[in-house]
């Protein structure tokens, strides 16, 4: 005979939204980071090393002033990153290396101001560029935006 099977609780609609709502503030209200090496000035980061003024990491490494970023490495000022690495004020980007000022990319490769682009290099503002010329072209712009 089949072991018996314990019952489940039954949840009210309106006291799963309620601890739902609990549990969210709980969660904003939380400032401590779980198993990070080094992190300074960070809040609800986890198993993260060498990350300052950040929030919401996880599993990322020398990260600056980013938020809400997961096995990214190296990155500056940057929110919702996936699998990055020396991406600088970018956004919701996903498997990319050296995007900067970039929003929505994914496994992309030295762009810069680049939106909603995939599998792309050295690319300036959606448009691709020689490689000598990017360089070039990225060291006047990021002179004159500072």
């Amino acid at each position: 005979m089949p072991p018996e099977v314990p019952s489940v609780p039954v949840i009210e609609p309106r006291e799963f939204s309620r601890s739902l709502a609990e549990l969210v503030k709980q969660h904003a209200a939380r400032r401590d980071n779980e198993r990070c090496v080094q992190c300074v000035a960070c809040a609800r980061c986890t198993d993260s090393t060498f990350c300052k003024n950040s929030r919401d990491l996880a599993r990322c490494n020398y990260c600056v002033d980013c938020e809400a970023c997961v096995d990214s490495n190296h990155c500056f000022a940057s929110r919702g990153l996936v699998g990055c690495t020396h991406c600088a004020h970018a956004e919701r980007c996903s498997r990319s290396a050296y995007l900067e000022r970039c929003t929505d990319c994914d496994d992309c490769r030295y762009c810069f101001g680049c939106v909603g682009i995939a599998g792309r290099e050295f690319h300036i503002l959606n448009r691709p560029y020689p490689r000598s010329e990017y360089f070039k072209l990225t060291a006047q712009l990021k002179q004159s935006l500072v």
